[in-house]
C-alpha cells in the first residue's frame, strides 16, 4: 500500500537547486504514492547545481503564481546556496510559503532552504536545524537551532545537508503522511 496515496506535494526551487535536495526527496515521495510538483517564479526549466557547478535543467510544473497552496498536501523546498537566496526575494514564493503554515500544513526544509523560512516570518518559537552557516540567521529570527540530522517540530521538518537525505526523506514520508498538525502555524 502506498503511504502517500493521494497526497500532492509542492517542491519549490529556481535555479541553483541543489540536485541530490530536490530530486532524492522527489523520488522517495514518488516511490510512495505522492504526486509532485515543480513549483517555481520561473517557468519552463530551471538548473540545478552540483559539485560547485551548474547540472542538469528540470522542468516546472506550474508558476508560483499560476497555483494555490490549497491545491497540495505539503511543501518541500530543497536547499543549495543559490535557491533560497532568489526564492526569498520573490514575495510570491514567500506568501505561498507562508499560506503552508497558515493552513497547518507540514513542510520540509533542507540545508539553505530554511532562509525562506525567516521571510515567510514561520520561524519564531520554531525548533530547527539547517547548513550551520546560517545558523545565526535562524537564532536572529527567533528560531532555536540544533545540531541534528534531521528535526521535526509540529510537521515542520528539517536537515542539514545532502549527507542527512535518508534520514530526512524518512521523516518528510512521514510527515507528510500524518497531514496537518495543529501546532504547524505561523
Amino acid at each position: 500500500m502506498s503511504l502517500l496515496k493521494d497526497v500532492r506535494v509542492a517542491i519549490l526551487a529556481t535555479h541553483g537547486f541543489e540536485e541530490s535536495e530536490l530530486l532524492e526527496p522527489k523520488r522517495a515521495l514518488e516511490k510512495e504514492g505522492a504526486e509532485t510538483f515543480v513549483i517555481s517564479p520561473e517557468h519552463g526549466q530551471i538548473k540545478g547545481w552540483k559539485d560547485g557547478d551548474w547540472s542538469d535543467a528540470i522542468p516546472v510544473d506550474a508558476r508560483v503564481d499560476q497555483v494555490s497552496p490549497v491545491d497540495f498536501d505539503a511543501l518541500l523546498i530543497p536547499g543549495g546556496v543559490i535557491n533560497p537566496d532568489q526564492l526569498r526575494r520573490d514575495m510570491g514564493a514567500v506568501q505561498f510559503v507562508r499560506a503552508f503554515f497558515e493552513e497547518h500544513k507540514p513542510v520540509g526544509a533542507i540545508c539553505h532552504g530554511p532562509q525562506l523560512l525567516i521571510d515567510a516570518e514561520v520561524t519564531k518559537g520554531r525548533i530547527l536545524t539547517s547548513f550551520s552557516s546560517i545558523r545565526k540567521d535562524l537564532e536572529n529570527s527567533g528560531a532555536s537551532w540544533v545540531d541534528e540530522e534531521v528535526v521535526v517540530d509540529q510537521g515542520l521538518v528539517t536537515s542539514r545537508s545532502p549527507k542527512d537525505l535518508p534520514a530526512f526523506n524518512k521523516k518528510i514520508v512521514e510527515e507528510f503522511r500524518e497531514g496537518k498538525h495543529a501546532g504547524q502555524t505561523t
